[in-house]
């Protein structure tokens, strides 16, 4: 027989075990703010496991690409293309709930904005531009808007996809900017250079700009991970190497030549030309898109790679805050 003392022992555990399943979990915080150029153009957002789901700003027809948040301000970020033929692409914002929507860039203020990167230090916002063939930035109020680096000039050089800029990403700290040239399959490039102009030279014929990887199918959408000096890209060309997620050293191989690179590693394939990307590295999590309507999560080693959501529209860019 139990005793008086194993009853109430035993009364006590199965008190915690009810109250441990019936509790509440935590404020989900991981949050992921994507752009569909589909169903009009809509600025989304949804929890981080695809749950929660919400169009904060639909309506957005003139083909948004890049996104961003700024937890400290609480604001939403992201770049129009507009026209490819026309210059008339806009950056606008607007609050996280989708409100106080404002055009802080407006049109002819850039070309094609693509990717968008938030240096939250300097408050600045960085953007490749892709028939502009330039890379930009502005405050984040859209003032005093700047041109990095010109891959290029005129009408004839904009038909060429190797003048191309497309993803962007920063080192802040190394003082560095990271861009893709997107190219048209076999031809693509991913570069870095200072984040200033050096004194004397222009955005046009600056040589500081250096090139870390050549002949890649069609490098995209770009992000780091700092602390292991690795980068992240997304790659729209043809199978095996192209509708991948990859991921590199940041820093070359002393000697080895841009094209001749071996440390390129392919994380997971079978996308429907892919765009979006953004890391979660607290979480040790990837969050990729496509056209094809998907939001994908994996592992950084693209292992427990899935899809959180499907039948999106065309999709584009995609940021991840957590929002604690």
């Amino acid at each position: 027989m139990f005793s008086h003392y194993r009853i109430a022992a035993l009364f006590a555990l199965t008190t915690l075990l009810f109250a441990a399943e019936n509790t509440p979990n935590p404020a989900h915080t991981g949050r992921l703010f994507f752009l569909s150029i589909g169903g009009g153009g809509r600025v989304v957002s949804v929890n981080d496991d695809g749950s929660d789901l919400k169009v904060l700003v639909p309506g957005r027809n003139a083909g948004p690409d890049g996104i961003v948040v700024d937890t400290a301000s609480k604001k939403i970020y992201w770049t129009n293309m507009g026209n490819v033929s026309a210059n008339d692409g806009t950056i606008e914002r607007s609050d996280l709930d989708g409100g106080n929507l404002t055009t802080i860039v407006p049109r002819a203020g850039t070309w094609t904005p693509k990717q968008l990167k938030l240096d939250s230090k300097h408050n600045k916002l960085y953007w490749s531009d892709r028939e502009g063939m330039r890379i930009m930035r502005a405050n984040i109020d859209g003032s005093n808007i700047e041109t990095l680096v010109e891959t290029a000039q005129g009408d004839a050089a904009r038909k060429d996809a190797t003048n191309w800029c497309v993803g962007i990403a920063l080192d802040i700290d190394g003082g560095k900017v990271y861009w893709t040239q997107k190219g048209s399959g076999g031809d693509g490039r991913i570069f870095r250079a200072n984040l200033e102009i050096p004194k004397g030279q222009t955005a046009l014929n600056r040589k500081d700009i250096e090139l870390l990887f050549d002949a890649l199918p069609e490098p995209i959408d770009m992000d780091l991970d700092l602390a292991h000096r690795t980068m992240y890209w997304t790659d729209r060309g043809d199978p095996p190497a192209g509708n991948t997620v990859n991921r590199a050293p940041m820093d070359p191989p002393a000697g080895v030549q841009p094209k001749a690179r071996k440390d390129l590693q392919i994380l997971t394939g079978g996308l429907k030309e892919g765009i979006g990307l953004a890391l979660d590295l607290k979480g040790g999590r990837m969050y990729y898109t496509d056209l094809g309507g998907n939001v994908y999560s994996a592992k950084l080693d693209g292992s427990d790679s899935h899809t959180i959501l499907t039948g999106q529209g065309s999709l584009t860019g995609i940021t991840w805050v957590d929002l604690k």
